[in-house]
């Protein structure tokens, strides 16, 4: 077999990929290669499958690594994260990273010896090569790279398609133009940067590198459909506003950096971690989920959450420009300081709640409307609609006004309604929306990165949203209204909030 591979051989050196490829050529090879490596009815050949680097096994990169490691379509072939193990990990419940891996296992006792929320690189290949094993004829599998740094992954990594990066959001941009540049291609969990500048130019490399992208905050939303049907056909009227409301943040928000020193943990690289935000002490409130409350390393509740809503609500109705101002108020506190109240000058982390109305300028099928984001239990106020109805709104929403009406749908778009409910019984259009089949999230970017095509979640149609949404975090830390123009990307009615658009970078991480 030896002397076959070796007259097999090209002057060049050529990857996995390739050499399957040859191999699955050969007559011969089908004699020595498993139906497994081959490919077959039921199998995808490893050559055929797209290769994925995991960077980022926190809480979030585990809890949805099992929608690659069931897809016949990927291969996981390395993670990456700048912590080796803890079980420090901050979730949403005591035990659900734990019973989520034991499923995808079928080891109902995985963990068995772990306590707290485990995370880090470690779990993360574990993870991988345990449900590959679990899959293979022989019962094993040791082919799963682990690194660090992301930087020497795609280095070393010579035959990775992809790198989906599940790391804070401060990483986000410095990472997916890295992997850009080395010709991979890029999905990200939400948002594509938390700073405009940073998102304009992560956009930008990949109109320029060509590379596949896929921002997760993707859905296909029927009921957005549907609503912007009744829209059209005049049910509410003339549209004058959409309001979206979220209960989060549901993490613990502070008002100030904290004071005290502790020390890191033990296989944790802090300065990795921190990426191109100046060198701070550490601290476990700065980590894990709790990141997303930070304004040097999160995006807010409506980071968190609005891509979920408004990126799929953007691309139904068209909405191709980013917002042109933003107006914002957030919740205040005082603290006692030589027995007086004084008010908290908070610069550091978003509001416990807060209320954000964007202006956007006539589209290509909508007029001029506005924007209204709430979160921390912020909603608006239920309109006569909905008190004739004797009702009033969950906890999380979306709402559609005109000016002969209103719709009302879930907080993703989803079971739009007109109000009231008599309204809805009279109406005589199109009422049901239309069901679909669910998919994996990765089938999408998946065959988009096999077949070379545009994915519907691509960075490319991710502007307006990744602008609008980090307008919002510039609007409340100005404490101003902020009229933006994306043609230029500058804030121009107030100079000084421009520094927001971008941060101070750390020495060698300058983008």
């Amino acid at each position: 077999m030896e002397a076959l591979i070796s007259k097999m051989k090209p002057d060049r050196k050529i990857n996995r990929r390739e050499l399957l490829s040859s191999a699955a050529a050969s007559s011969i090879a089908f004699a020595v290669v498993p139906r497994h490596v081959l490919g077959g009815r039921g199998n995808v050949a490893p050559s055929e499958k797209v290769t994925v680097a995991n960077i980022g096994c926190g809480t979030q990169g585990l809890r949805e690594m099992p929608g690659m490691l069931e897809n016949p379509e990927v291969q996981i072939i390395a993670v990456c994260d700048v912590n080796k193990f803890t079980t420090n990990y901050i979730d949403w419940s005591s035990n659900g990273i734990r019973d989520g891996i034991r499923r995808t296992l079928g080891d109902s006792n995985w963990g068995a010896g772990i306590e707290g929320i485990p995370g880090g690189r470690d779990i993360g290949k574990e993870y991988v090569e345990k449900y590959y094993a679990k899959n293979s004829p022989s019962g094993t599998y040791k082919g799963c790279n682990s690194y660090e740094d992301f930087r020497e992954l795609l280095e070393k990594e010579k035959d990775l398609d992809a790198v989906k990066i599940m790391t804070p959001d401060h990483l986000h941009a410095t990472i997916a133009i890295a992997a850009m540049k080395k010709g991979k291609h890029v999905i990200t969990h939400k948002p594509i940067a938390n700073r405009i500048a940073e998102g304009r130019l992560a956009i930008e490399t990949a109109r320029r590198t060509k590379a596949i992208t896929h921002l997760l905050a993707w859905s296909d939303r029927p009921g957005n459909k549907l609503t912007l049907k009744w829209i059209q056909d005049g049910v509410i009227g003339k549209l004058k506003e959409i309001h979206n409301w979220s209960h989060r943040p549901v993490w613990p928000q502070w008002t100030s950096n904290p004071t005290e020193s502790q020390p890191i943990p033990e296989g944790f690289n802090w300065q990795l971690w921190l990426g191109p935000v100046p060198d701070r002490p550490y601290h476990l409130n700065y980590t894990h989920n709790v990141f997303r409350g930070w304004y040097d390393f999160g995006g807010g509740s409506i980071a968190d959450m609005g891509h979920y809503s408004l990126f799929p609500l953007f691309r139904t109705f068209g909405i191709d420009t980013p917002a042109i101002s933003a107006e914002a108020y957030g919740t205040t506190t005082r603290q006692i300081v030589d027995q007086v109240c004084r008010p908290v000058n908070n610069n550091v982390a978003f509001p416990h709640s807060c209320m954000i109305r964007f202006k956007f300028p006539k589209q290509k099928i909508l007029p001029a409307f506005d924007l209204i984001w709430y979160d921390g239990g912020m909603k608006p106020f239920p309109p006569e609609e909905l008190e004739a109805d004797n009702k009033s709104f969950e906890s999380e929403g979306m709402m559609f006004v005109g000016d002969k009406g209103k719709i009302l749908a879930t907080f993703h778009g989803d079971n739009p309604r007109i109000i009231p409910e008599k309204k809805m019984r009279d109406y005589a259009g199109e009422k049901e929306v239309p069901q679909q089949d669910r998919q994996r999230r990765s089938d999408t970017w998946a065959a988009c990165i096999k077949n070379k095509k545009e994915s519907p979640g691509s960075f490319l149609y991710a502007g307006p949203v990744t602008e609008t949404i980090n307008l919002g975090a510039i609007a409340l830390r100005a404490g101003r209204k902020v009229e933006y123009d994306s043609n230029i990307a500058k804030i121009s009615n107030l100079p000084e909030a421009n520094k927001y658009l971008t941060r101070e970078y750390r020495k060698r991480w300058e983008l």
